[in-house]
């Protein structure tokens, strides 16, 4: 390619890679008057693909900026799935306001992405992709780790992330760049749209030339915004609401993510309507208000669901009602009851043929208590609310006590870091049966405390997460909760975390197996079948044998970090102490009880089971089942 002798005016001749560097580092975000980088820094693994592109752009940012140019840090990550659950925490905990870059090479280093994709983009977090591709003029056809498709010569594996990314584009030539970066950044600050944003980088356009515009490097500030809502909608809610006898609200991911928790505080003591929450709505208002009885759906907690059993009219803010938080579309059983959903994305405020009213959690919920006046539920409807609240706080005082036996179930290790942990502290966990309990159990007391993917569910989140919590907010106290299982999926970021000199708490409950699935396969009548970790017996040919000789402890400290290891609740809070008055990060490994117990529970969740069976186990399953799936219905 021939390169001109001067660069025209009002240009800089820049590769792709170079010029994309120095867009993302000139790139803000502001809400409500606070302005920052929307996008922070990088996290790469290099490769074949982008070593020599965006990798050589990181580099030159580093060591030879140009003038004026901002800083764009680079991170190095061990695991590209992983390094994505880093970004997707970070920007969590900036409630979306900012997003990490992630780099990858071509082939298996970018396809590692994907799950990571599909996890931000289920769950509404924003993150910034960057997958490098094949080469776009072809001449090198097939390169390395290239999937020939034989019906077309444009497809690579990295179309595979157009349906886990809410924008994708490809840029085969420089100009292509302009527009697409800008469409980026609007998606990643968009509250109803963000999720994950794909880049693909064919590696020969990365270390291509070309005269870039100066203005493309000017600071921008993305606006991210409140939608307000329409009026003739606030009055069809209000309408709604005023003719309910049991109403609820749930309180979904997005009343934390708009920075609601002073406004539903206020709509609560004004309405006196019960507060429920999901998963990722957990703390939007603290559970020390009157009014927050807790997790509602199949492991919500019995007070929250006998709530939902009866209610009239259920407000949504900012959920999207997964099968967890419907218990599969049988939670919500008044024959009657009717859905009034705020949500800044139609498609969420749609559901369960809903009164729409899109607008922003925060701005709606002040509106909407504003147009409610004087309402106020029935006052023996909020104490009897209170008085479920009570009984399942009495109910499950046990799960917090050491029970008959050797070790220890994880309920009373979940009670001992609720006790110790601060407000402003933050408890991160995903998959497995620690979600089920954790939801139930958990008194979170701000918004920031309580940090479940379980959009996703995804195993192997918790431990990189906690990487990008602790960079999000570092003055608080970051413990990841991680099983055995999930451990033996994802250690690598351990490496990352004692690189990057990161303080967080590693808490790894050791139990030989899979909880959840065990008794979710024991209940449907599989018996445990493959879920624990075992040795392969030579006399039955199952694995069945000894436990495997995992020296979890001894793998962890491997990578430099200290361990302790305990076996009882006790212990726990003393190692617990040690760890909290530590300046490094540290792990804590507990030993625990496979088979719980765990917290009673009122509620269901659907896995069908086979309706045809040799088995005992199935055929009583599947009887049970028939039964549970009878008051399962659309809510219409």
């Amino acid at each position: 390619m021939s390169v001109p002798s001067s660069t025209p005016a009002g240009t800089v001749r820049l590769t792709v890679a170079q010029a994309l560097v120095r867009f993302l580092a000139a790139q803000f975000a502001e809400r409500d008057g606070v302005r920052d980088r929307l996008i922070p820094g990088t996290f790469g693994i290099f490769g074949h693909g982008n070593v020599a592109g965006v990798g050589q752009a990181l580099l030159q940012n580093a060591t030879d900026p140009a003038d004026g140019e901002n800083p764009m840090p680079y991170y190095q990550a061990r695991n590209e799935q992983n390094m994505v659950h880093t970004a997707v925490a970070y920007a969590r905990t900036t409630n979306r306001l900012q997003a990490f870059a992630c780099a990858a090479s071509i082939g298996p280093g970018s396809t590692n992405m994907i799950t990571g994709a599909a996890l931000a983009t289920v769950d509404r977090i924003p993150v910034l992709l960057l997958p490098s591709d094949i080469f776009a003029t072809r001449t090198v056809d097939p390169v390395l780790q290239q999937l020939e498709d034989e019906t077309a010569g444009d497809v690579s594996v990295n179309d595979a992330f157009r349906p886990v990314s809410r924008y994708f584009d490809r840029i085969s030539r420089p100009e292509q760049l302009i527009p697409a970066a800008l469409q980026a950044m609007r998606v990643l600050t968009d509250p109803a749209e963000t999720g994950a944003v794909t880049l693909s980088l064919p590696q020969d356009v990365q270390a291509e030339a070309f005269d870039w515009p100066l203005e493309f490097f000017r600071e921008r500030t993305w606006h991210v915004a409140r939608p307000v809502p329409e009026p003739a909608a606030l009055e069809r809610a209000v309408t709604a609401i005023r003719a309910a006898r049991r109403p609820v609200l749930i309180a979904g991911g997005g009343a934390i993510y708009s920075e609601a928790s002073e406004a539903l505080a206020a709509f609560a003591d004004a309405t006196g309507i019960p507060v429920l929450d999901t998963q990722a709505g957990k703390g939007a208002l603290s559970a020390d208000h009157p009014l927050a009885i807790g997790g509602v759906g199949s492991t919500g907690n019995n007070a929250a669901n006998e709530l939902a059993a009866e209610a009239d009219v259920i407000i949504g803010v900012g959920t999207r009602y997964t099968d967890f938080t419907t218990a599969s579309h049988t939670a919500f059983r008044n024959p009657e009851a009717h859905f009034v959903n705020l949500n800044v994305k139609a498609f969420d405020a749609a559901k369960h043929s809903a009164t729409m009213v899109v607008t922003d959690a925060r701005t709606g919920l002040d509106a909407l208590r504003a147009a409610l006046g004087d309402h106020r539920a029935p006052a023996e409807h909020g104490e009897r609310a209170q008085q479920l609240r009570a009984q399942w706080e009495e109910l499950v005082e046990p799960c917090f006590q050491p029970y008959d036996q050797e070790l220890p179930a994880q309920t009373e290790i979940f009670g001992a870091l609720n006790d110790m942990m601060g407000d402003e502290d933050i408890v991160i966990n995903a998959a497995g049966s620690m979600p089920g309990d954790l939801q139930a159990l958990w008194k979170a007391r701000s918004p920031i405390q309580y940090h479940l993917e379980y959009g996703y569910s995804c195993m192997g989140y918790e431990l990189p997460a906690s990487l990008g919590a602790k960079m999000a907010s570092p003055t608080s106290e970051v413990v990841a909760i991680i099983g055995d299982g999930t451990f033996q999926m994802a250690p690598q970021e351990i490496a990352t975390i004692v690189a990057e000199r990161v303080k967080v708490i590693l808490v790894i409950l050791q139990n030989h197996g899979w909880s959840s699935i065990g008794s979710l396969s024991e209940s449907h009548g599989s018996q445990r079948f493959g879920t624990k970790y075992r040795m392969r017996n030579e006399e039955t040919g199952m694995l069945d044998g000894d436990k495997l000789p995992f020296d979890i402890p001894a793998n962890i400290r491997s990578y430099g970090l200290e361990v302790q290891e305990v076996s009882d609740t006790a212990a726990f809070r003393e190692a617990y102490r040690r760890a909290e008055a530590s300046s490094e990060a540290t792990a804590i490994v507990v030993n625990t009880n496979l088979y719980g117990p765990n917290p009673p529970g009122n509620s269901w969740w659907d896995v069908p089971v086979s309706q045809v069976s040799r088995l005992e186990s199935t055929q009583q399953a599947s009887t049970a089942y028939e039964a549970e799936k009878a008051p399962q219905r659309h809510y219409l």
